[in-house]
């Protein structure tokens, strides 16, 4: 049986400073982001040169919502299969290719999990189970690039 999961927010453009769009060059990306009984999300473009680098991007939170997911998918096969986590990072990065037209793509994303497991004996199962989070993640699997995954697991 499948489940339709539904999501519905509001992206609102707050950069008008006056002119509307009327100048390329000046006017202000930043927008908000409203997921009703969610915290506001304050947004920018990652063009350096018209952006304002203390905002999160687009870019930041595809990059994020793929580790996101796929370390919540990770942690729930843990759990299931008996292997205690008891710290996880990622460190993940993402690249993305901008063409002569002015658009672009992301090329991968990659995850670099470090995490600890509470005995020696989880190790080899806790990396393999890495594999399978990655087959389970709704967002790695909505995307059309690369997203690689180098586990570290360590013993608590």
């Amino acid at each position: 049986m499948t489940h339709e999961h539904n999501y519905k927010l509001t992206t609102e453009w707050t950069g008008n400073t006056g002119e509307g769009t009327k100048n390329v060059r000046t006017y202000d990306r930043s927008h908000t982001v409203s997921i009703q009984g969610k915290p506001e999300l304050f947004l920018t473009t990652d063009n350096p040169a018209v952006g304002d680098k203390s905002k999160l991007n687009p870019e930041d939170l595809l990059v994020s919502a793929i580790s996101s997911c796929h370390m919540l998918s990770y942690l729930y096969l843990c759990s299931l299969e008996g292997i205690v986590v008891t710290e996880y990072t990622d460190n993940a990065s993402g690249t993305m290719i901008e063409n002569a037209t002015g658009g672009g793509s992301f090329k991968e994303v990659t995850l670099n999990p470090i995490f600890y497991v509470s005995h020696e004996s989880m190790v080899e199962k806790a990396i393999e189970l890495h594999h399978k989070a990655h087959e389970i993640c709704y967002i790695a699997n909505s995307v059309n690039f690369d997203v690689k995954c180098n586990p570290t697991c360590l013993v608590a």
